[in-house]
């Protein structure tokens, strides 16, 4: 059966890539982005099928507006794809507070908007499926990326237990947890700090650990988000492609390896 699919940031990356998909195969598309000129293309290509809404994910009586608007246009919402958001590349010390907030702002309050706006019309309905498009970085971190790895982690902690609260009404949460990928998110999509000096040996490290094999090919990635939106029993988390799930098996096998080593000292902090 058709679906009716809302994604956020649908101008480019991810989230173009997989509303066109998702319009390819016959579902119908709520497709919003800051500029909505970016969606001729698909507006020329599939018509009706696809309803594009100019959206700041940062406003969230807009984001709520832009829901009711496509639920009263296809009058249900089977799925939301929170794919909105943006890299924030520098240390932590480098960080200004404007940079700092706008990171939280994008990728955790607009998340949380789409989200809360959504939920009323999913109960109603007594089904939905909410996919927060999360990163490799929400389990584990990397250095020159702070903000964004903290982003990331807020987004794991509140989607899983959202999973926990609305199981009962019918809805399902997934986490979609992508490695890297050539996308504009390291590119036109992101901003970056002014560097400090002392901090170049970190930045080299960084960028000396990217290679071409570290990333995949967006386009890829459409087979398993379809499969994950049509599962009749998804999983909280979805990793996508090769290296995410080696790296973080890897980095927990080294945590639990220290929090053993640190049991006693854990157990006698209880008391009694």
């Amino acid at each position: 059966m058709a679906k009716i699919i809302f994604i956020t940031g649908a101008s480019r990356g991810f989230g173009k890539i997989w509303a066109e998909a998702f319009l390819k195969r016959g579902d119908k598309v709520v497709a919003t982005a800051r500029n909505t000129d970016t969606l001729n293309d698909l507006v020329t290509d599939y018509g009706d099928s696809i309803l594009p809404l100019q959206l700041d994910v940062n406003n969230r009586d807009a984001v709520f507006a832009a829901v009711e608007k496509a639920k009263q246009h296809f009058g249900a919402i089977d799925v939301l794809i929170n794919n909105a958001g943006f890299g924030l590349f520098g240390t932590i010390e480098e960080t200004t507070e404007e940079q700092a907030r706008a990171q939280i702002e994008t990728n955790v309050f607009g998340l949380l908007w789409a989200t809360q706006a959504v939920l009323p019309v999913m109960r109603a309905q007594g089904h939905g499926h909410i996919i927060q498009v999360s990163s490799v970085l929400g389990i584990t971190t990397l250095p020159v990326l702070g903000l964004y790895n903290a982003s990331k982690f807020a987004v794991e902690g509140l989607s899983e237990t959202l999973a926990a609260e609305v199981k009962g009404f019918g809805i399902n949460v997934s986490l979609i947890e992508p490695n890297g990928f050539s996308t504009d998110w390291a590119g036109a999509s992101a901003t970056s700090t002014t560097p400090m000096e002392v901090y170049e040996p970190v930045r080299a490290a960084f960028q000396a650990g990217l290679t071409d094999e570290s990333f995949g090919i967006p386009e890829a990635t459409t087979e398993a988000v379809l499969k994950l939106v049509d599962s009749e029993n998804p999983p909280l988390r979805l990793f996508l492609g090769k290296v995410a799930l080696p790296w973080v098996k890897q980095v927990y096998a080294g945590k639990l390896a220290e929090w053993e080593q640190w049991a006693d000292v854990a157990a006698k902090a209880h008391g009694k």
